[in-house]
This record gives C-alpha cells, sequence and structure tokens, in this order.
C-alpha cells in the first residue's frame, strides 16, 4: 500500500474485507434468519440478544488484536518481517492462553447479565442456551481474527475471504439441518455456528504456514514483552471502545426490553439491517489503518493526508448511496427476519420502520468518524477514537436514548439518539486529526 493510486488500493483492499465482513455477520443473520423462520419471532429476539455478550466478552482480544495487526502492518511496511514474525507469536500465545479464562468468565456470568438487562422470560431461555453454547466454542472466532489480522496487517484481505466462505457455507448447511430438520432450535443454530467458526480458524493456520513466507504460528510460540507492551499500547484503547459499545448495546436493550416482545424483535430486525448497511464503512476504516500504518512504516506522511481524504469522501458517498437504497425497500427487508402472525408481524414492522428512518439518513457522520479513526489507529494513536466514542456514547447518545424513551409518546424516537451522538464523536476526533499533532507523534517502527 505503499506505492500505486491510494484510492484504488484502499477500495481493492476493502472489497475482500466487505465480503469477509458480511460473511462473518452472516453467521449471526443465518441463526437468526432460520430460528425466526421455523421457531418464531421469540426465537430470533433471543438469538440476537446474546451478540452484545459475547461482543463485550471477546472484545479486550478484539482490540488487542487489532494492535497486533497495526504492528505487523508497520513492520511489513518498514519490511522487517522478523519483528513481523515476533508479533505473530506473542499475539497467539496471549489468545490462546486467554482464551481459556474468558471462556470460564462467559459460561459464569451469562444468566445474570441477561436478568440484569430484564430480557423477557419468553426469550430467556432460549438466549442463555443460545450464549453458553457460543461461548464454549469461543476459541474458533477468536482464532479466525487473529488469523484475518495478520493478512490483513500484511495487506491480504482475500484470503480470509475464503475461509470464510467456506465456513459460511457449514453453517448455512448445519443451521438448516439442526434447526429445520432435526430440529434443536437455537442450540442448534449455536452449534452450526461454532462448528463453522473452528473451521476458518483450522484453514487460517494451514494456509499462513504454507503460504506466507518467513511466517509460521506455531504451538509453542515465544513472547516478547516488548512487542506485548506496544501490542497493548495499540490495542486497550481500541478494546476499551469496543468494550463500551457492548455496554451501551445492552443499556439499549434493556430500555427497548421494557416495551414488549414485538418490539424487541422490530428493533433487532433493524438493528440488523443497519449492521449490514455500515459494513461497507467498516471495511474502509480497517483498510484505512493498514493503509495508514504502511505508509508511517516508510515514512510517507503525505500520501497517509492524500489517502485518509480521498477515503472520507469516498465512505460519505457510499453511505448516502446506500441509504437511499434500503429505506425504500426496508419493509422487504424486514420480513426476512419474521414468519409470524399478521398482527405480531405488523407490530415488528412498525418498530423496525421507526429506527431505520431515524438511523440511517444520519450514518454518513458515522462513516467520517470510522475513516478518521482508521487512520488515527493506523498512525499510532488509538486513544482518541476511543475518547470521541466514549464522550458520544455516554454523555449523548445513551442518555438521549434514555430521556426520549420516557418522554416521548412514540417510544422509537429514543433512536435519534444514534445520530447526535454520532456528531458528537466527530467533534472530537476530526479536529485532533486535522491539527496533525499525530504525524510527530506516530509510533514509530523499531522504537
Amino acid at each position: 500500500m505503499t506505492v500505486g493510486n491510494p484510492i484504488s488500493l484502499i477500495l481493492r483492499f476493502s472489497l475482500p474485507l466487505l465480503a469477509g465482513n458480511v460473511l462473518q455477520q452472516l453467521y449471526n443473520m443465518v441463526d437468526s434468519m432460520v430460528v425466526g423462520n421455523f421457531v418464531g419471532a421469540n426465537a430470533f429476539a433471543a438469538v440476537n440478544i446474546s451478540f452484545p455478550i459475547v461482543f463485550l466478552l471477546s472484545s479486550l482480544f478484539t482490540g488487542i488484536g487489532s494492535g497486533a495487526s497495526v504492528l505487523i502492518s508497520q513492520f511489513f511496511g518498514a519490511g522487517d518481517m522478523e519483528k513481523v514474525q515476533k508479533t505473530v507469536d506473542t499475539i497467539y500465545k496471549v489468545t490462546l492462553i486467554g482464551a481459556i479464562p474468558m471462556t470460564i468468565i462467559g459460561l459464569l456470568v451469562v444468566r445474570p447479565l441477561f436478568q440484569l438487562i430484564e430480557v423477557p422470560e419468553s426469550q430467556m431461555e432460549m438466549a442463555v442456551t443460545y450464549c453458553l453454547i457460543l461461548f464454549g466454542g469461543l476459541i474458533g472466532s477468536l482464532g479466525y481474527n487473529v488469523n484475518a489480522g495478520i493478512l490483513q496487517g500484511l495487506g491480504d484481505g482475500k484470503t480470509p475471504l475464503i475461509f470464510l466462505a467456506i465456513s459460511s457455507a457449514i453453517n448455512v448447511g448445519l443451521d438448516l439441518f439442526l434447526v429445520a430438520v432435526i430440529p434443536w432450535g437455537v442450540a442448534g443454530a449455536a452449534i452450526a455456528t461454532i462448528m463453522a467458526q473452528f473451521g476458518s480458524w483450522i484453514f487460517g493456520i494451514i494456509y499462513i504456514n504454507k503460504r506466507i513466507e518467513g511466517i509460521q504460528i506455531r504451538l509453542k510460540t515465544e513472547f516478547h514483552k516488548d512487542l506485548m507492551r506496544r501490542i497493548i499500547k495499540l490495542g486497550v484503547p481500541t478494546a476499551v471502545q469496543m468494550s463500551q459499545i457492548s455496554v451501551a448495546m445492552l443499556i439499549m436493550q434493556w430500555v427497548v426490553n421494557g416495551f414488549g416482545d414485538n418490539f424487541v424483535a422490530g428493533f433487532t430486525a433493524a438493528n440488523k439491517v443497519d449492521a449490514f448497511a455500515f459494513m461497507p464503512i467498516q471495511s474502509l476504516s480497517v483498510s484505512m489503518t493498514t493503509y495508514v500504518g504502511q505508509n508511517i512504516g516508510a515514512g510517507k506522511i503525505e500520501r497517509v493526508k492524500r489517502g485518509v481524504r480521498n477515503g472520507a469522501f469516498l465512505s460519505v458517498g457510499m453511505c448516502l448511496a446506500i441509504t437511499a437504497i434500503v429505506l425504500p425497500l426496508m419493509d422487504n427487508i424486514l420480513l426476512l427476519f419474521i414468519n409470524d402472525t399478521p398482527e405480531i408481524t405488523a407490530a415488528v414492522l412498525h418498530t423496525g420502520r421507526g429506527y431505520l428512518v431515524r438511523v440511517m439518513p444520519l450514518m454518513f457522520s458515522l462513516a467520517i468518524s470510522f475513516i478518521v479513526s482508521g487512520a488515527l489507529r493506523g498512525a499510532g494513536q488509538a486513544i482518541v477514537p476511543m475518547i470521541g466514542s466514549i464522550f458520544g456514547m455516554w454523555l449523548v447518545r445513551v442518555p438521549v436514548a434514555i430521556i426520549l424513551s420516557r418522554i416521548s409518546d412514540v417510544p422509537e424516537n429514543m433512536f435519534w439518539g444514534f445520530g447526535i451522538g454520532w456528531f458528537v464523536g466527530i467533534c472530537i476526533i476530526v479536529p485532533v486529526y486535522l491539527r496533525g499533532s499525530w504525524q510527530k507523534n506516530a509510533l514509530k517502527v523499531g522504537l
């Protein structure tokens, strides 16, 4: 990524990432669609309620993995493959050891957390079952994400896509068999997911060991304290940011749960559409981190600025185009997730529409925030995006949503809090980038 047209490189790197994100999202989405159509609306909601809890407890490793990916991109940009290997050794050792306590913690806290956010009784047992099985197979998800981070740091976004394509096909087939044929309900969907994720992890290890020159994933890995300190410096702010997003999701779920089963199902379905719509922007953000990291490693600051500028315009344009497509078709899209009685379906659609018309038109502001945040992370400045996210989330988005849910006769008005919070985040992150202090403070390779 240090030579050639920046926007072309970023786009070429983003497209496989986008396809990979779509496939990864399909793990949960296929589970949702299968149980929603073959079991019912409550099963659909139960599967999706589990996501914030799994995301919360796995975010520490995901954040640390992103820090390792930044280091790998910088070392690779500087041509230092020895340090790339040392970084791979270090992050793998942390993941393999840390997955054990994380799995145990997840198994212990699932039910108390669901009780805390007042999950409806009609959904509680199914949600607990689904979540417990996912935590039992957490190592597969963590392992895949570590492999993907290694390859992305090297500038390879295509290979993780192949692994995901294979495992997604396995997931779809197992979902249909274990839910629709046997049927095992939400338990079958969860088993299908962990089996497919484990497969994608193993495929990644085999590929890296056989095809990537100078890098080996080993069971007995070395641990390098100096590199771990740098990984923590880069990764912990991202982990904190992801964790607090998960907590905010749980609080929103608690607020939403107070309006009944159908409102929960409508919110959940619309949230799935929202997540899918934002995937291109998320992929561009990850591409930006790798692009900036490699060019920082090569000492090309002006090239970094040009790439960030082009990436911001591209992401906003894509976001506006997606919004223009989704809103006219939102009823048809929402109906993919629900097949219930006419009364329940109508109530679910009403809530889903209310969410999408309030959130989608303002998503371009989140696109700007993600691109600039990705650039700052690639430059080694991960704390600023964390601060912007925390302020936007806890000073604005969550309080505004709670207040509007209490004072408004239209409960869907709580969703205005999303866009307002995003604008506050921009007001913190963008000025820091424009001020340019990241240029002299950027993490330098070899220090």
